[in-house]
């Protein structure tokens, strides 16, 4: 999904990379944007180890997938219509892959050696040979597909498509169920917004949470019969997006865009527990089950806030990235990040930076009530 972006040069970048954690807030404190911490953490939480650099590539990306086996990574060119394919560990830029309109989502299915991409223009959702790297089919849906959510639990699809990455726009969007292996559309909920992001499931229990942006709203799914089983409505925010789940605690972490915060939720009763200062522009959030973080991407920063019980919450780094750094991807086997530097509407290219995520010896699982 576009956020739109400008960037600073990549020399300034990486200059600027001098990790530190910082504290900053605990739960739902306030806090002013401008003010970037104050003291240091005794150990980094995010170590900088890498990047590569697109110079030639101009506009936004979107989203990752990562092929930990084949050590890949796969970063959608939302603007550029191409998949940019760069080595895992060493961050080399091995291959750009063409024939996209708007590449927003990638699914990589390790048995299959394929991926599929959402793709909003009119040549549909794409289905790429990940070792030939030829584009072999597409799934015949609505128009704009745009988020998807790969759901282990049921080896399903979820597809956003219709809404305003249409052409013609719609009014309204859906979320269509698939079969990622063979194709077949399974089913599929109509919602009476143009705008709908983000999407995450259980995997013990039958609920999809889905962020329907335009309404300011989370819809809660019965996954057995796609029918809405509750709704939330966002307070103190609006337009929330991006969105990660701490399915073990029964807690949501949402971004939202007005203004941009992080949002703690009860995913039992939609009650909201702390909030937090988000970077501009967030377009992605992780939760590091491993390490009780939750990571937030976006303009500048990447912003840590560990989990100290599943009540209470503490900003502990603003980890310096770049303008434009919105989109990232967490793979907990390599215990490393990866962000996507979009150069936007500048002439400065694209870059991708990998950090270590750094263990904190400290950490005890958090207790369940």
């Amino acid at each position: 999904m576009r956020v739109r972006t400008s960037m600073l040069s990549l020399a300034a970048l990486t200059s600027s990379m001098v990790l530190g954690g910082m504290s900053c807030a605990v739960a739902a404190a306030t806090i002013e944007p401008a003010v970037i911490n104050s003291v240091i953490t005794a150990s980094p939480v995010l170590k900088p180890s890498g990047h590569a650099e697109l110079p030639g590539y101009r506009g936004d990306f979107d989203h990752f997938a990562a092929d930990v086996t084949g050590n890949r990574l796969f970063l959608a060119g939302e603007d550029e219509g191409t998949l940019e394919v760069f080595d895992l560990r060493t961050c080399t830029h091995l291959k750009t892959i063409k024939g996209f309109e708007h590449p927003h989502g990638i699914l990589y299915l390790p048995d299959l050696k394929r991926l599929i991409v959402t793709d909003s223009g009119a040549g549909m959702t794409k289905v790429v040979d990940a070792v030939s790297y030829r584009i072999i089919g597409s799934i015949a849906l609505t128009a704009g597909a745009d988020s998807m959510y790969y759901d282990p639990s049921r080896e399903h699809l979820y597809l956003v498509t219709g809404g305003k990455n249409a052409e013609p726009k719609m009014s309204h969007s859906i979320i269509s169920e698939i079969d990622p292996r063979t194709g077949e559309r399974i089913g599929e909920l109509t919602f009476d917004t143009d705008f709908t992001e983000s999407m995450v499931a259980e995997q013990r229990g039958q609920r999809l949470f889905v962020n329907l942006t335009g309404k300011s709203a989370i819809a809660v799914l019965d996954k057995t019969n796609r029918r809405v089983i509750d709704s939330w409505p966002i307070k103190g925010a609006a337009l929330n997006a991006a969105m990660a789940f701490d399915e073990t605690h029964q807690r949501l972490f949402v971004s939202t865009r007005k203004p941009f915060k992080l949002l703690v939720l009860d995913a039992r009763t939609g009650a909201a527990l702390a909030d937090f200062v988000a970077p501009q522009r967030t377009n992605q959030v992780m939760f590091d089950k491993a390490n009780q973080r939750i990571y937030v991407a976006g303009d500048d920063y990447l912003s840590v806030i560990q989990q100290l019980d599943e009540n209470h919450y503490e900003e502990v780094a603003r980890v310096p990235t770049a303008t434009g750094a919105k989109t990232a991807i967490l793979v907990p086997e390599l215990r490393q990040l990866y962000v996507a530097v979009s150069p936007g509407e500048t002439k400065a290219g694209g870059a991708l930076l990998r950090f270590d995520v750094v263990p904190d010896p400290l950490i005890r699982p958090v207790a369940k009530n």
